[in-house]
C-alpha cells in the first residue's frame, strides 16, 4: 500500500512545493473555538450547505445576506415561534431559494440544533467533542437526526464550521483506491465508510496531520479540483 509520504510528495509537486501546498490547507478550529460558535451560526451553515447542494454555490453566496434577513439571522427562538403558514410563505419569498423541501429542512433543523444544544450545553460542544476518529459516526448522527444532512451536505457543513474532517471528493476517493483500498467509486455503504475512516485514522496516527489536511493533500495529489 502506498505510503502517505508518497502522496504528499506528489501533491507538493503538483501545487508548487511545500509552501504552495501549505497555502491550500484548510483552517481547523479547536474544540474551544467550535464551542464558542453560537447555535445560530451552525444553523446558518447547515442551511447554506443544504441550499448549495445541486445548485450554484455562487448564486447562494450572493443571495446569502437576503437569507440572513429572511430567516431573522437564524435566531432559533424566533424561527421556533413561526406558524406553519409562516413557514409555507417562504416558498414564495424571493429572498430565498423557493424550494419547499429545503425550507422544510431548515424548519426541522431548528429543532435538531436546539435539542443537541440542550443536551450538550451548546451545539458547538456537541460537534467539538465528537472524536475525529469516528467521523462516520457523526455523519450517521447528522443524517439520522438532522434534515437533509446526509452525504456531501454533512461533510461540507463540518468542514465549513472548522471541524477537523475528511471530504470524500472524487479526487480523495481516487487516491484512496490507488493506495489499494477496496472501496466503491462512490463509497456510501457502512462497509466502505469504515474502511475510509480506518485509513484516515492510520494516516493521522503515522503523520500527526489533521484529518482536514490529510484530505486536502490526498485530493491535491491527483487532480486539479482539490478539496
Amino acid at each position: 500500500m502506498k505510503k502517505f509520504s508518497e502522496i504528499r510528495r506528489r501533491a507538493e509537486k503538483r501545487k508548487g512545493g511545500v509552501s504552495g501546498l501549505k497555502k491550500l490547507l484548510p483552517k481547523v478550529a479547536s474544540r474551544r473555538q467550535l464551542a464558542k460558535l453560537t447555535d445560530d451560526r451552525y444553523l446558518a451553515m447547515m442551511t447554506k450547505c443544504i441550499n448549495q447542494a445541486g445548485f450554484s454555490w455562487k448564486v447562494i453566496e450572493n443571495k446569502w445576506p437576503q437569507f440572513e434577513e429572511a430567516f431573522f439571522g437564524f435566531d432559533l427562538n424566533k424561527l421556533g415561534l413561526l406558524s406553519p403558514d409562516q413557514w409555507e410563505a417562504y416558498a414564495s419569498d424571493r429572498r430565498v431559494v423557493r424550494n419547499w423541501q429545503k425550507i422544510k429542512a431548515l424548519q426541522e433543523n431548528v429543532f435538531f440544533v436546539r435539542e443537541e444544544s440542550r443536551l450538550h450545553g451548546g451545539f458547538g460542544k456537541f460537534i467539538g467533542e465528537w472524536p475525529q476518529s469516528d467521523q462516520i459516526g457523526l455523519m450517521a448522527h447528522l443524517k439520522k437526526h438532522g434534515s437533509r444532512l446526509g452525504g456531501h451536505s454533512a461533510l461540507w457543513f463540518l468542514r465549513r464550521v472548522g471541524k477537523d474532517c475528511f471530504i470524500l471528493s472524487r479526487d480523495v476517493v481516487v487516491t484512496l483506491r490507488a493506495t489499494g483500498l477496496d472501496i466503491a467509486e462512490n463509497p456510501t455503504s457502512l462497509r466502505d465508510l469504515k474502511k475510509v475512516q480506518d485509513q484516515f485514522n492510520l494516516w493521522h496516527g503515522k503523520t500527526g496531520l489533521a484529518y482536514s489536511h490529510l484530505s486536502r493533500i490526498a485530493a491535491c495529489s491527483v487532480g486539479e479540483n482539490y478539496l
